[in-house]
């Protein structure tokens, strides 16, 4: 049996991923991820395609970081293939000890994540992870929030992109979304 290809890995995990109309609102297509997370053979393939992307693409990360709440799913995983460290950024109050904040905004207010002092060392490479770039905010406060403590961000990666929303433009450096809508 020959070895499946990334490709057919990448479109094993499309097929998964649920899509719910009007949902949260009117006029919305939601992009569930939760429906690959279900499926065991998706969840592998979620796993090797993460880790090759960033074998391939930035070797030099040092860390990973993952955003709350679903990028917490895929930083430990991650960082655990890859021998490195991980890191959360969370809401405001959810994290102990000396932190830093950045509030960005959200389609109706703000919100503030924030990120410990001591989890990110000065010129450490940082790879940012979540499950989602839509507007680009979450992403563009927690590379701001990783700079603030001296890292340096090599990359942001996604596992679903929703490219319309145009959330890429407002990143700096690379990014990399696995799959496209």
């Amino acid at each position: 049996m020959s070895p499946i290809s990334a490709e057919d890995k990448l479109n094993y995990v499309k097929s998964k991923i649920g899509e719910y109309p009007n949902f949260p609102k009117e006029g919305i297509l939601f992009r569930d991820i939760f429906g690959a997370l279900t499926d065991p053979k998706a969840c592998v393939y979620l796993r090797d395609l993460l880790v090759e992307h960033i074998r391939e693409s930035v070797p030099e990360a040092e860390i990973i970081v993952g955003l709350d709440s679903r990028g917490f799913l895929f930083n430990l995983l991650i960082a655990t293939e890859l021998g490195v460290g991980c890191a959360p950024i969370r809401k405001k109050g959810k994290l102990a000890g000396e932190v830093v904040s950045v509030e960005y905004k959200l389609e109706y207010g703000s919100d503030t994540f924030e990120l410990q002092r001591s989890a990110i060392q000065p010129g450490q490479k940082v790879v940012i992870v979540d499950d989602l770039l839509a507007t680009g905010g979450s992403l563009f406060a927690a590379s701001e929030l990783v700079r603030k403590v001296g890292g340096i961000v090599v990359e942001s990666l996604v596992v679903i992109e929703l490219v319309g929303l145009e959330g890429r433009k407002k990143l700096d450096g690379k990014v990399h979304s696995l799959i496209k809508y």
